[in-house]
């Protein structure tokens, strides 16, 4: 059905061109290719250098970067990623269940639309990369993207640098496809019972049930609230409408902020301080979970399952439970679906 064809009435010398389907083209932050110094230095230089991400003047900021952060900072991240790293498939755990979504979602949608769609992914940082996956759907015959960001929640270092990321891309295609970003899907109702469930089934496999249940989500700094970011608002109504699926009461969930780097204030309570001040208030048995995450990565499973729990148990705590993302569990693959479904209406009905 989409094999390149020659338009009609078109020369017998037209190049002939693949037309008339739809790709959605899922987007997550990244990984490097290795822990090793060198993949490691490539992707944090990348990350590192986004304006969205570290908006310091770059006369200032490069300097820094360069000569003292990238000389440092790729050994104790590498042997961040070298913890968690999926030795078997040699790729770090977020490419790992990035694919596994990607193919689940894949074959969710070819049951509904078949050969109309195609499903793939890209990152925002390090590969596969936004340009190369907008190139081979054009090539394939998508004349209309839907790029889909892995972000529950809006802020503009995550969702807005990943649409750029998307925009730069096409301004790149001869033949640009029309296009279509999908917005936050943070009050998603099947987001949001994706998440209830997860946290029931967590629950209801403990012995004992925890005092409290921590959602720690990536933060930001306090300033990028005051311009006008909208992520702590929707962060706050997640962990409401959470609250409200469990038919829990206020003091049974806290939210709480992680992932702090620079001299900065950035969005409090920070989730390391808040779990030690937990266990000294008597909090001994707590769970967290980490609604602003898709998939599971670094700054869940080594900076939540290790520093964070190594911050409670050091302040006399006793029990603490990591409850894993979504990551390619059906709910979510099911809430990805609904999101993308919605957003295709008026190109796929």
């Amino acid at each position: 059905m989409f094999d390149a064809i020659r338009p009609a009435h078109a020369p017998a010398d037209h190049p002939k061109v693949k037309m008339g389907r739809v790709g959605i083209l899922l987007a997550n932050l990244g990984t490097p290719d290795d822990y090793s110094y060198w993949p490691m230095r490539r992707y944090l230089n990348e990350f590192l250098s986004d304006r969205r991400v570290i908006d310091y003047p770059a006369w200032k900021w490069q300097p820094i970067l360069q000569a003292i952060i990238l000389t440092k900072r790729p050994f104790s991240s590498g042997a961040a990623y070298k913890s968690i790293w999926n030795h078997d498939k040699g790729e770090s755990p977020l490419m790992t269940i990035t694919k596994d979504q990607t193919a689940k979602l894949r074959a969710a949608m070819q049951d509904r639309y078949g050969d109309k769609v195609m499903v793939d992914f890209c990152m925002r940082y390090g590969n596969p990369s936004t340009k190369s996956k907008v190139r081979q759907m054009v090539a394939e015959g998508c004349d209309r993207i839907l790029f889909f960001p892995l972000y529950p929640q809006y802020a503009g270092a995550t969702t807005a640098t990943a649409n750029d990321q998307f925009f730069r891309a096409l301004m790149e295609e001869a033949r640009q496809p029309a296009s279509r970003t999908v917005p936050a899907y943070f009050d998603e109702p099947a987001y949001i019972d994706a998440l209830a469930q997860s946290v029931e089934r967590a629950y209801a496999a403990m012995e004992t049930r925890p005092d409290i249940l921590v959602c720690s989500y990536h933060g930001m700094p306090e300033r990028y609230l005051m311009q006008g970011d909208p992520y702590h608002c929707q962060c706050a109504k997640t962990s409401r409408l959470l609250k409200e699926r469990l038919g829990w009461s206020d003091d049974q969930l806290v939210t709480t902020f992680q992932s702090r780097f620079g001299p900065e204030e950035w969005l409090k309570p920070y989730t390391v301080d808040h779990v030690a001040e937990l266990a000294r208030q008597g909090k001994k048995n707590i769970a967290v979970i980490a609604p602003a995450f898709s998939a599971d990565c670094i700054e869940t499973l080594e900076e939540i399952n290790e520093e964070i729990r190594e911050s409670f148990e050091e302040a006399g705590g006793e029990t603490f439970t990591y409850i894993p993302c979504l990551n390619d569990e059906d709910a979510h693959i099911a809430a990805l679906g609904k999101v993308v479904e919605d957003n295709l209406k008026g190109w796929l009905d």
